[in-house]
């Protein structure tokens, strides 16, 4: 048994230091270090032991960037020679689904990952393997493509969502569970994908409605409401859920909305507004329907008086 999580300590900085410093460099700050003597007595690592360890962790961590991963193995062989402290058999499962996203096996990588996560729940290692699978499904959410049947090559999006679902699904209101839906929603925002985008930021905003978060939600649910509008041939539900929305996030943050426009915004639905109505009159008119075509035109009056719409049903009645 390990002492009063001795263990924990030494692999922390590994974490630190070799995975979670992959993505961001992440200082470590060394508490006490210890490792075990002949007949299973711990004594504290020297500072010229701590050296050693570090330089290697360093330098293993610069061959796992480079993807050299025989010699990566080799050397992570070495380092649990000179530190048992870190060796078990979760760390074996972990070095494993390592070696594959070593080699760009992303896919396969990702059920290595999900192995180690559902055989050793409670290891020291569990969010490393957890910051992992978010960056490999960042990468497929960005366009990164997986071959199908052996054969054709598509871009991961759908695998970049499941992945990052699983992420959310499995960490509760942590911090990554946040930074995985707001990936996914932001992902299908940038390919245009308003709708199902809508619909993951409505989801982001009921599970987490308040701070940046839930303010991040709200405009973004504006947003996608608003870009999903097609033109006047279309109905203008999308419009009138956007106005709602950015007049609830000027309501709610009035500092927020005037640096970001919002009342620009508003503007701009109210003038499609108002021509998407003086379009249905148009076309009423066009058809011989005077009446329907003057109730249109005379609700863009009513509603939208100063809008260039309103301009052009004074123009038409002349």
């Amino acid at each position: 048994m390990f002492k009063n999580g001795q263990r924990f300590i030494i692999v922390s900085a590994l974490i630190s230091l070799l995975w979670a410093g992959t993505w961001q460099q992440a200082p470590v700050v060394w508490a006490e270090t210890w490792r075990l003597e002949k007949g299973q007595d711990w004594k504290p690592v020297d500072a010229q032991g701590k050296d050693k360890y570090l330089l290697e962790v360093a330098r293993i961590k610069q061959l796992v960037n480079t993807g050299q991963t025989e010699t990566v193995r080799n050397a992570l062989a070495r380092l649990k020679k000179d530190f048992p402290e870190i060796a078990g058999p979760d760390l074996d499962a972990f070095i494993e689904a390592e070696m594959l996203f070593c080699k760009g096996k992303f896919v396969r990588a990702v059920r290595s990952y999900d192995k180690f996560l559902a055989e050793f729940p409670e290891s020291e290692f569990r969010q490393a393997a957890l910051d992992r699978q978010f960056a490999i499904a960042t990468a497929f959410l960005a366009g990164r493509k997986i071959r199908v049947l052996g054969v054709f090559r598509i871009r991961g999006y759908a695998s970049g969502e499941r992945i990052m679902e699983k992420i959310t699904d499995s960490t509760g209101d942590a911090p990554i569970a946040v930074r995985a839906a707001v990936a996914i929603a932001e992902s299908m925002e940038k390919r245009g994908k308003f709708e199902p985008a809508y619909h993951k930021w409505s989801q982001i905003s009921s599970q987490w409605p308040s701070g940046q978060t839930g303010k991040d939600a709200l405009l973004a649910m504006a947003r996608c409401k608003h870009a999903a509008y097609r033109g006047p041939k279309y109905n203008a539900s999308n419009l009138v859920s956007a106005k709602s929305y950015y007049e609830n996030f000027r309501l709610r943050y009035p500092e927020d909305a005037e640096k970001l426009g919002i009342a620009d915004k508003l503007k701009q639905i109210n003038e499609q507004l108002a021509y998407k109505q003086f379009s249905t009159g148009r076309y009423y008119e066009r058809t011989g329907s005077k009446q329907s075509a003057n109730f249109y035109y005379q609700m863009v009056a009513d509603n939208w008086p100063d809008s260039t719409a309103a301009k052009m049903v004074k123009q038409s009645q002349k």
